[in-house]
């Protein structure tokens, strides 16, 4: 992409660059990680877009390299695992709610620098039973399928940590974590949803729906 400056003389100057936002298929070979720790298998990754599986895969054949480590799914992973690892220990919904912020803070400082995502490093980041001398990275390490300890952040991991939603049978809902409870009540006996002060575009529907 073309982009234009004013130099020093005040003159326009033309250059070239790459717009990597708008990528949809790229590939960044860690010279330094081949080099020192090429057992680790860590030194390729990608930029796959929404280009789809096929093209994905062709591209992946045509650099000859196989996927060692599935993204997506280990940063699902963490959060269930973020999940399941604050509700061992003894907190409030209140500082689940700011321990799950905190995730999201680093997710967002860890995608903005382009670096990976470090367990043992978010661990420290997140609560820790003194009593057991016990944290997230020791939680981790005791699982049957424990988390790599390094892995590149994926902006979509950053959903659940502040919203629950779903979607199935002509419904979709959406809504924010720290309304369950409050404006949003769930009982699992009936499995019913209560919802207090509803959306005023989506009341407006409701009524006029009503009234046909």
């Amino acid at each position: 992409k073309q982009h234009v400056e004013v130099t020093d003389d005040l003159e326009l100057s033309y250059s070239d660059h790459l717009d990597v936002p708008k990528m949809q298929l790229a590939v960044r070979i860690d010279l330094t990680q081949y080099t020192t720790q090429p057992e680790l298998h860590r030194y390729v990754s990608f930029i796959k877009g929404r280009m789809g599986r096929k093209v994905s895969d062709f591209f992946m054949r045509f650099v000859g390299c196989e996927e060692k480590v599935d993204i997506k799914a280990q940063n699902k992973q963490l959060i269930a695992q973020v999940d399941d690892y604050l509700a061992t220990e003894q907190l409030s919904t209140e500082e689940k709610q700011v321990s799950r912020g905190v995730v999201a803070d680093y997710y967002k400082q860890k995608i903005a620098s382009g670096e990976d995502i470090n367990v043992s490093e978010l661990a420290a980041k997140l609560p820790k039973n003194e009593e057991q001398q016990s944290d997230f990275s020791v939680f981790n390490a005791h699982l049957e399928q424990p988390l790599e300890p390094q892995f590149q952040p994926d902006r979509a991991a950053l959903k659940p940590l502040a919203k629950f939603s779903g979607q199935g049978g002509g419904v979709t809902l959406s809504f924010d974590r720290n309304l369950l409870g409050d404006k949003v009540h769930y009982d699992p006996v009936t499995d019913t949803l209560v919802i207090k002060g509803i959306p005023p575009n989506l009341k407006d529907q409701l009524s006029k729906a009503d009234k046909d």
